[in-house]
């Protein structure tokens, strides 16, 4: 019998797999579509998808379609169906008719006009005012930083618009980020570090290179400050751990993703879409840059009193003894793209949420 019900429980999940794999066609979807110049693959996709981040599976096993990349403006995309019944997009031929069969003289000559350029999916420019420079050190990297020793007002901080001086030799006209280190970062679920949060509080550029030998420090003239620069500020060379891709594939994270949100930029307790939040999960983990995961929420425990069912945070810890009688399901109240990867972390931007996410939600394919 045990057998069975574990038997079932395995048809069941993989059932429940395939539904969350499967493509869901927008109701208004068009039978064709012409592409446009500023289209990505993502708006393509998002015509013709209930779920565009899928669109892997809509361009798949496509002769005509070799590399999604290199859709071009005014090529015109039809949707078919496989033998499977299952929706692809194929680029439709232009019907020639030939009248006469012709005659052609072939000498060399230059190409006046290339084809337009291909499309890109997810162009950066889309999410770049919603990200911010913050950056993710473990205490190695920040102890071989140089650092501010102090300023040409003798105070102990200053905002913009004046000199401060680095310990150590920098490169003259060169533009530095300034950043104040952060909290350290412990995994929820682990309780190790994960390294520290570095906050980027100002731009600077050098107009002495100084000369550590002789123990002159270099000078940055603050140029640029978001909040007070002040002694142990330490300096990293602008675009160093900045560089984004110039557009992202966006595709559905891991099966076996599971993770937890555990900061958000905006330092809050509770967010909603296009806040920038920090995963627990990185490149060690099989996470990518572009993909699309799903936040969930575990529904609150229940548990049988004698006044009836309550939720387990309202009773007494005599209720609390033991497992919650009932076990709800965790649901899924929106979705996120990864677009910074580091080894034990991610930077994610928020896509959608149907209400406000929280630290501690959890993260899984979508």
């Amino acid at each position: 019998m045990l057998k069975k019900i574990l038997l079932s429980l395995v048809f069941c999940t993989v059932s429940l797999l395939s539904v969350a794999d499967e493509l869901r066609l927008n109701e208004d979807a068009p039978k064709k579509y012409v592409v446009k110049k500023g289209d990505t693959l993502w708006d393509i996709s998002t015509i013709f998808l209930d779920q565009p981040w899928l669109w892997p599976k809509l361009w798949r096993l496509n002769p005509e379609i070799t590399n999604p990349h290199l859709i071009y403006p005014g090529d015109v995309l039809k949707l078919v169906y496989d033998e499977q019944g299952e929706p692809m997009l194929v680029i439709e031929e232009p019907i020639i008719v030939v009248k006469e069969k012709p005659t052609y003289k072939w000498s060399p000559q230059v190409r006046e006009k290339s084809k337009e350029k291909p499309l890109n999916i997810l162009p950066l420019e889309v999410i770049a005012p919603y990200i911010r420079y913050e950056n993710i050190l473990i205490e190695e990297q920040i102890d071989t930083l140089p650092y501010i020793i102090g300023n040409d007002e003798g105070q102990k901080s200053g905002i913009d618009n004046f000199n401060v001086y680095v310990n150590a030799n920098l490169v003259i006209a060169k533009t530095y980020g300034i950043y104040h280190k952060g909290d350290e970062i412990i995994d929820p679920e682990t309780k190790v570090s994960l390294g520290y949060s570095a906050v980027l509080v100002g731009t600077g550029q050098t107009v002495r290179i100084g000369d550590m030998a002789n123990k002159k420090p270099a000078t940055l003239f603050v140029n640029s400050a978001t909040r007070e620069i002040r002694a142990g500020s330490f300096v990293v060379p602008v675009h160093e751990g900045q560089l984004l891709p110039s557009y992202f594939t966006m595709r559905s994270a891991d099966q076996n993703l599971r993770g937890a949100i555990i900061k958000s930029l905006s330092e809050v307790r509770e967010f909603s879409q296009l806040e920038v939040v920090m995963i627990n999960r990185g490149s060690e983990h099989q996470v990518r840059l572009g993909d699309v995961m799903a936040i969930q929420r575990k529904s609150p425990s229940v548990v049988e009193t004698k006044e009836g069912p309550k939720y387990e945070s309202e009773v007494s810890r005599w209720y609390k003894i033991g497992d919650p009688d009932y076990e709800l399901p965790e649901e899924k109240i929106g979705r996120m793209m990864v677009f910074k990867l580091y080894d034990k972390t991610s930077m994610a931007l928020i896509l959608t949420t149907s209400k406000s996410v929280r630290l501690k939600d959890v993260i899984t394919a979508p």
